[in-house]
């Protein structure tokens, strides 16, 4: 990949000219990046103390801020949940893909009603509790070992997509700037693990608002000049008609129908159990506050769709014999990935242009810092003050954060520049994502009864028909061959090699999702009938999750959907399965009081 977006820099300009497009460039890329450090470095210093002179500790205030998030900053953090540098690359890449089109780029209308689906059901439930991670509940219904397992998804869904968009950002930089593809992914990663370890979720919010104005204002001073460019051309006519290349609106081919309902229920659904949701939902002053941030957030995740998918366009209208790009069409040339940046390079001039690319840029570190906090909240609290150090200071908590910030992100760097298959283990992760995390979170807050037992059968059944389905970005073979599945080949354009994979037509990601959710349900139900009726000896609950609590449940989950305002009083009989220290981290005593006050949410009604 490298290797040719060096040649095609080359045809760009040679000599003096060369430099001095490059030197601005990067001057304009350093600028974007100086604003955003700045901006994060204020933000940590202006919020220094908010929500610690309420009592909440230094640990929670970095996870989730003051919970004081207004309706301005935080619907811009909400909007910048999915909306970042692999967002706004992969929705043009879609629309300009021959064979793809408009009809495929799922992305915003699928993470839109995914952040609708989110405000509707489950932002009111989580906010209205006090939980400070999204494992919280997991954790106090199945235990700190079911927790465990459950952080391992979610945390390789983090890392993950981090790196695939640092990864996205490297290749971005190179085809506009010509400077190393390492070194500009390495001081990426650098400025947004500082300001994320200075700030926590103040300096990610505020360094949202500022990315998302870049990328707006950025790509929306770009579309007029790529449109006027004489290479291109109308686009309502390429809509429909073939003329350099396939009409770049697209077709749904019925045999396909299913597999595109698989992949947008995958986004839907499975874009709500991710930390860097929940993360912004618990950091809300009020869970009628939350509900509003996801529904302005979906409307927000549209909107900056748009001039992705008329880039998109632009690249399928584009005659690039006349352009500096070359005669090949990046199609071709297996730069489809990077279409956005072709455009913004070739079809604009040089001064739009690299005000559009340092946009783009900022726009990865709104993505790659707040997923690098999400999984370092969870690691701290979950797995480390949880499940380990039950009486671990305030001051060790933030350490462990600041440590496995960095950590984390270091990890996320390195396989950005190592693993040449990240997308396929993010693809993989964030499918895993929807078919375990997503059926336990509805468990655990809608369906009454679920245990322990119905937890782990759930987890179990999810994996192995996930996995079952092999991964062909990973060149992970099936061992389970779902009905209509089929073998096709890809032949790499620039190598010639020939890739044969099979493809799983069936929806089995949903199926598999469902499997889940009613193998969760049933072995729930099934063991707490073998153990209450006596079929099965007390000393076999090896759980703890039966026998202990009989029909007492930690936090019955009814109660926790039902009422927005529940007293201490109502969960003082409960006989804990944790310890008293365990089971306390989880009620935050400003939402939950025993006088019968109203919740935040309440009284804000």
């Amino acid at each position: 990949m490298i290797p040719a977006t060096e040649q095609s820099a080359a045809l760009i300009c040679v000599g003096q000219c060369k430099m001095a497009i490059h030197v601005e460039g990067l001057l304009a890329i350093i600028i974007f990046y100086v604003l955003i450090l700045v901006v994060g470095i204020w933000a940590a210093w202006k919020n220094k103390n908010s929500g610690i002179s309420e009592g909440m500790d230094r640990s929670e205030s970095i996870m989730i801020g003051g919970r004081d998030i207004g309706l301005f900053v935080g619907g811009f953090t909400m909007t910048a949940t999915w909306v970042g540098g692999g967002y706004i690359n992969g929705t043009a890449e879609s629309v300009y893909l021959p064979g793809s089109g408009l009809a495929w780029a799922q992305a915003p209308f699928g993470y839109a009603l995914s952040l609708v689906v989110g405000g509707l059901f489950f932002a009111k439930p989580m906010r209205s509790q006090g939980y400070v991670t999204m494992l919280d509940p997991f954790q106090q219904l199945y235990g700190k070992r079911m927790g465990g397992l459950l952080f391992i998804p979610a945390l390789l869904g983090e890392i993950f997509w981090s790196a695939a968009i640092l990864s996205a950002l490297g290749a971005t930089l190179s085809v506009i700037v010509d400077i190393n593809i390492n070194m500009s992914v390495v001081i990426s990663a650098l400025i947004a693990i500082f300001y994320t370890l200075v700030g926590g979720l103040y300096s990610v919010a505020y360094t949202d608002v500022v990315q998302l104005f870049c990328i707006f204002i950025g790509l929306w001073i770009s579309v007029p000049f790529a449109l006027s460019n004489p290479a291109v051309s109308d686009i309502g006519v390429t809509a429909v008609s073939t003329v350099f290349q396939s009409p770049w609106l697209g077709q749904i081919d019925p045999s396909d129908g299913w597999m595109w309902a698989d992949n947008f229920c995958l986004l839907m659904l499975g874009g709500i159990p991710w930390q860097v949701y929940f993360q912004r939902v618990l950091s809300a002053s009020s869970a009628s506050y939350a509900q509003v941030l996801s529904f302005l957030a979906a409307f927000g995740c549209l909107v900056m769709a748009v001039p992705s998918v008329l880039i998109g366009a632009i690249g399928a209208s584009t005659d690039w014999n006349q352009t500096s790009y070359g005669p090949v069409p990046p199609v071709e040339k297996d730069e489809s990935d990077m279409i956005l940046p072709i455009v913004l390079q070739h079809l604009c001039p040089p001064f739009v242009s690299f005000f559009g690319l340092g946009a783009v840029s900022a726009a990865v570190m709104s993505s790659a810092d707040s997923s690098i906090l999400s999984a370092s909240s969870m690691f701290a609290r979950n797995i480390y003050q949880l499940a380990f150090r039950q009486s671990a200071s305030d001051r060790e908590i933030v350490w462990v954060m600041r440590i496995t910030i960095f950590v984390f992100g270091a990890l996320a760097t390195a396989m950005a520049l190592l693993t040449g298959s990240v997308y396929g283990l993010w693809y993989l992760s964030s499918d895993l994502v929807y078919v375990i995390i997503f059926p336990q979170l509805l468990c655990v807050l809608f369906i009454k009864g679920t245990n322990t037992y119905g937890s782990v059968a759930g987890y179990v059944f999810g994996l192995l028909l996930r996995v079952g389905g092999g991964e062909p970005y990973l060149r992970l073979p099936p061992f389970i061959y779902y009905p209509g599945w089929t073998t096709r080949q890809k032949e790499h354009r620039l190598t010639r090699e020939v890739e044969h994979f099979v493809e799983q037509r069936f929806p089995y990601k949903t199926v598999s999702m469902l499997a889940s959710l009613l193998s969760n349900a049933a072995f729930s139900y099934m063991a707490k009938y073998l153990f209450e009726s006596g079929r099965l000896s007390p000393k076999y609950d090896f759980l703890d999750a039966v026998v202990t609590r009989h029909s007492k449940e930690t936090m019955d989950k009814a109660t926790l959907v039902a009422h927005d305002n529940i007293i201490l009083s109502e969960l003082a009989p409960v006989q804990p399965r944790h310890g008293g220290s365990v089971a306390g981290t989880f009620l935050n005593t400003d939402v939950l009081t025993d006088e019968g006050h109203m919740s935040p949410d309440s009284s804000a009604e």
